[in-house]
């Protein structure tokens, strides 16, 4: 089953840049995703299973380095990505 799925992440401190771009960062070193960022939210795509696994990981390691932030996510199932196929 494949996974559409966006987040945007809302740090609560001032510097703030650097907890996105990191959280960002290591989504796109995760092979078998396809991860797209805009000004307003990151978009990822992929097999559902390695998706939540990620994503759980991930927020994860975002509060242990940089403390409290909102994460806010939509799930959608199917691949919606740009240019996939919609069924």
């Amino acid at each position: 089953m494949k996974l559409s799925v966006e987040i945007s992440k809302y740090p609560l401190r001032d510097e703030y840049i650097p907890a996105i771009q990191n959280f960002i960062d290591r989504l796109n070193a995760h092979p078998g995703l396809r991860v797209l960022t805009n000004t307003m939210s990151t978009q990822v795509f992929g097999d559902y299973d390695l998706v939540m696994d990620v994503m759980k990981a991930e927020i994860r390691r975002s509060y242990e380095k940089f403390g409290r932030a909102i994460f806010v996510c939509k799930f959608i199932e199917g691949d919606l990505s740009p240019g996939a196929e919609h069924v």
